[in-house]
């Protein structure tokens, strides 16, 4: 089984530079219930989001990951992945949970991340600091080439993907 926990420097860092206006704050105009009340949400951000965890479950055949204590977990089984491998995140991904252009990202703090792209074409964008052992751990439980089927060829079934996710997201 491979666990790992990356702590979030990025998160700390830019809670600590809000806790030090909330400081100043508090120098000017003393206690009030405004003021608590956005320490406490603050110190609340803090705890839940100390690091993110991802874990190889071979028993389970399960890849699960969530933050902090256990806030937004995700699992999915080693039949739903079709493909995985390193990336590199920008600043437009940011940190946090949020969905992108590349999928859904999960990252607390730095570039390197893992991509997990599911069978139906979903991706997902998991920050890592320890990539190589992410990916080792791995390779031998998903199917790294995409599957041909009866019904076309690989470009075909590509371009039905392709569709319905942008079919997925469409409003109208």
């Amino acid at each position: 089984m491979y666990q790992h926990t990356q702590l979030a420097w990025t998160i700390w860092g830019i809670v600590a530079w809000i806790a030090s206006f909330l400081a100043m704050a508090i120098v000017l105009m003393g206690n009030n219930a405004a003021i608590l009340l956005f320490a406490g949400v603050l110190l609340l951000v803090a705890v839940v989001f100390y690091g993110l965890t991802i874990k190889v479950d071979q028993k389970a055949q399960q890849l699960s990951w969530w933050f902090g204590p256990g806030v937004a977990k995700k699992s999915l089984n080693f039949d739903e992945i079709s493909s995985i491998k390193a990336v590199t995140n920008t600043f437009r991904h940011g940190v946090g949970m949020r969905i992108t252009n590349d999928g859904w990202v999960y990252s607390v703090s730095g570039f390197r991340a893992v991509e997990i792209t599911l069978n139906d074409g979903m991706k997902y964008r998991l920050g890592t600091n320890d990539q190589a052992a992410l990916i080792d751990t791995m390779k031998d439980k998903v199917i790294i080439e995409p599957k041909l089927s009866e019904e076309g060829t690989t470009d075909e079934i590509e371009t039905q993907l392709k569709k319905r996710k942008k079919d997925a997201f469409d409003m109208n």
